[in-house]
């Protein structure tokens, strides 16, 4: 199980205002310290964390943080209209578009994803897969 999640940024502010545009929707809470930005869900009491957590940071290196060629964090929405929402809010929050919401010809029917990019460059894809909704006609 993939325990947690970290990219590099530059910029936290900017970082802080585009994830926090969608993050939280899904359930995820912020806290914020001199290490950086940290996003993780919930935990019920005598529960084990649900994972993984999500962490914004400088770079430990101390060089400009970039993006990896060929990498990508996907979210699950609960629907395509969230999928739809929290595009369009994260493009607001300065996100960048690397694919509208819809369905893709090369997953399953009701597959239904949308790209983007983080302030740094950093590639996220939101989708919801859903078997109760209307899904890609073949």
């Amino acid at each position: 199980m993939i325990a947690y999640v970290s990219v590099g940024s530059d910029d936290l502010d900017s970082a802080k205002r585009f994830y926090t545009a969608f993050l939280p929707a899904l359930g995820y809470r912020l806290s914020e310290g001199p290490e950086g930005l940290s996003f993780s869900l919930p935990i019920a009491p005598g529960q084990a964390p649900a994972l993984p957590d999500f962490y914004v940071k400088p770079t430990f290196d101390g060089y400009p943080a970039s993006a990896g060629n060929g990498v990508m964090i996907a979210f699950e929405a609960r629907a395509q209209q969230q999928v739809r929402d929290l595009h369009a809010a994260a493009l607001v929050a300065g996100g960048s578009d690397e694919g509208a919401p819809g369905f893709r010809a090369s997953y399953g029917p009701n597959f239904y994803v949308s790209y983007l990019r983080d302030p740094q460059g950093n590639k996220i894809a939101l989708f919801s897969c859903d078997p109760s909704e209307p899904g890609r006609d073949d």
